[in-house]
């Protein structure tokens, strides 16, 4: 049996200090995305992955993986999705059971008007708070917690399996 190696009292003011950053984080720009363009966090985000993506398409399994979520909450977001006429679905033309997800001009166009609102949003909590060298350590702080946290073929991501 090993030994539990407890956190310090320090490394344990620094997670609740992150948990707790991370979680008024999320909840302010949830906020700011319902109050402003009506859609959670979570919406925006498939809408600007998609928008980056190679013709504004991905396979809904891929888009899935990066947004962290389940197929089936991914299904339900891309439906409410579509019926803003933001996206819709398309069957894949290398695979016969798969979709792709597609990023309507109408989509694109609403990504365009509420990112402004949404970048201030994320400046304001974010970046006017840090020096250049805090915001460049955050960088560097969480793409290496990222990188240990993720796994090759997708073994962070069980529904995927």
């Amino acid at each position: 049996m090993n030994a539990m190696t407890w956190l310090t009292e320090e490394e344990q003011t620094t997670w609740r200090a992150f948990l707790h950053a991370t979680t008024l984080l999320e909840d302010h720009l949830d906020r700011q995305l319902q109050r402003d363009a009506g859609m959670p966090h979570m919406y925006y985000a498939l809408l600007s992955t998609l928008s980056e993506a190679p013709g504004r398409k991905m396979r809904m399994t891929e888009l899935a993986e990066q947004a962290k979520i389940t197929r089936s909450r991914l299904s339900h977001a891309v439906s409410r999705l579509e019926g803003n006429g933001w996206v819709r679905r398309e069957n894949c033309p290398t695979d016969r059971r798969g979709q792709v997800c597609v990023l309507t001009d109408a989509g694109h166009t609403e990504l365009v008007r509420i990112a402004p609102g949404h970048v201030a949003a994320v400046r304001a909590a974010i970046f006017d708070r840090l020096t250049a060298e805090q915001s460049r350590r955050l960088g560097e702080i969480s793409r290496l917690v990222a990188e240990g946290l993720h796994q090759p073929d997708g073994a962070d991501v069980p529904w995927l399996r």
